[in-house]
């Protein structure tokens, strides 16, 4: 079966694929199985503001007064009610400067005790590097494209490790008496058997975030009608602070409009029980990647686990209730898409999740140093050390099939292969060298 040329350039694919995303798979597995732990490192990094006294506190209207006394010209986004008693309320506002954001911490009792810049908590850096390499749209690119090909490499490779009718050892479980040559191959493929299904479902749940797909995604969701409403998951073309209508509240005022307060509101959404973080935002505040709300107070849970949350609105005036939607409201696509969000972050199922992601992650982490090490074991010395190239090529239309779905699907993908195309039909059949190095055979020059 191994000498088949199917299977030959199915290795070629999986080699070349694997050569270019290991790197970059172990700094993606590595960030996101750090990131799973978003609720931990956030509470970990609050630490300071819990645990408070309650004795004498202050509503919330006298709270926000202190944090804006503190913060001349900051705009009001949102007040985060406490997750615990004693914990700090925190007030997320935009500095004067209308570049930054703070998350202001304030006591029952309100007293201003500190505030964090959103950007550079820990779980947020950790986010940037999963998601753009902390080098912005180049990076994000370079991430869809190494999840395109990580996927590739994951569907060739499960190819080559699925039992042929030669048992199971070394497939599901390793055979530890062979030597390390043995154990190394069958590590690779043992790993690679278990943790594919579980990377595939990392991978395309990752997708509706990346910038090309996620995009090509929103214009097929919303501009051609499919789906009604904004989406509330951004993609890095499209970031989480929307404008904010700052002036809403004030114009209303002005006009003698008798207004609902901030403590009327953390009052109704005490009563609500949602999950934590529960943000109560102002009128004018942007609902989550969506159009803002100029006339309507918003109570909304922005936990991770996102089939949880749920949003209400009320008037500006009256109080009166305006609007509920919760997580069976959406559409069957968006539910889809949630659920994959939230799975992809940790989430959906609590720490069980947590730990899965992790395991799936020290199983990427395996798989490429233990591929590594064996094309380390069977590199030449003047050679890249691919495989041979099947002899005849025709017989290989399944393999063109696969990937041309893939690149239909995958749309960097596509792309990536295109310029690798015009890369072995332009440059190549003039750099002989480096095409003999590389282990193809260049197109000759007519």
């Amino acid at each position: 079966m191994e000498n088949t040329s199917f299977y030959r350039t199915i290795w070629r694919w999986h080699f070349y694929a694997s050569l270019f995303v290991m790197p970059l798979v172990l700094v993606l597995a590595t960030t996101g199985a750090i990131y799973v732990f978003k609720p931990q490192l956030d509470r970990w990094e609050e630490r300071a503001f819990s645990n408070l006294s309650t004795q004498q506190a202050v509503s919330p209207n006298a709270q926000l007064a202190v944090v804006m006394d503190a913060h001349p010209g900051a705009q009001f986004h949102s007040y985060r009610l406490p997750a615990r008693d004693g914990d700090a309320a925190m007030i997320h506002i935009g500095l004067a400067d209308g570049r930054y954001m703070r998350d202001v911490y304030v006591s029952p009792q309100g007293k201003v005790l500190g505030s964090i810049d959103p950007e550079s908590r820990i779980s947020a850096t950790v986010s940037r590097i999963h998601g753009s390499l902390l080098i912005g749209k180049m990076g994000d690119w370079i991430v869809e494209l190494a999840a395109c090909w990580a996927i590739v490499m994951i569907l060739t490779g499960l190819y080559m490790c699925w039992p042929r009718g030669q048992g199971l050892r070394g497939v599901v479980w390793p055979r530890l008496a062979k030597g390390n040559q043995v154990f190394l191959r069958d590590l690779h493929a043992v790993t690679g058997f278990w943790v594919s299904g579980l990377a595939l479902i990392l991978l395309t749940t990752g997708l509706p975030w990346a910038s090309v797909w996620g995009d090509a995604f929103r214009l097929v969701r919303a501009e051609l009608g499919l789906v009604q409403g904004a989406q509330d998951w951004k993609t890095s073309s499209h970031g989480p602070h929307a404008e904010h209508d700052h002036d809403a509240m004030m114009k209303m005022q002005a006009a003698g409009i008798p207004l609902i307060g901030l403590a009327d509101m953390v009052a109704k959404a005490q009563l609500e029980k949602l999950p934590h973080p529960v943000l109560v935002k102002p009128p004018g505040e942007p609902e989550r990647f969506g159009p803002p709300t100029p006339m309507a107070w918003t109570i909304k849970s922005e936990a991770q686990n996102r089939p949880l949350n749920r949003s209400i609105s009320f008037d500006v005036a009256t109080g009166k209730e305006l609007s509920r939607t919760g997580f069976a409201d959406k559409h069957v696509v968006d539910r889809a898409v949630n659920y994959g969000i939230a799975w992809h972050e940790g989430q959906l199922f609590g720490w069980i999740n947590q730990l899965v992601a992790v395991l799936t992650a020290l199983g990427l982490i395996t798989l490429v140093l233990s591929g590594f090490m064996m094309w380390r074991r069977r590199k030449p010395v003047d050679a890249l050390g691919a495989p041979i190239a099947p002899a005849v090529p025709q017989k290989i239309r399944g393999v063109v099939v696969i990937i041309g779905v893939l690149a239909i699907l995958l749309p960097l993908l596509a792309v990536s292969l295109l310029v690798l195309w015009l890369f072995d039909r332009l440059l190549l059949p003039r750099l002989p060298a480096f095409a003999i190095w590389l282990g193809i055979r260049p197109v000759q020059v007519t």
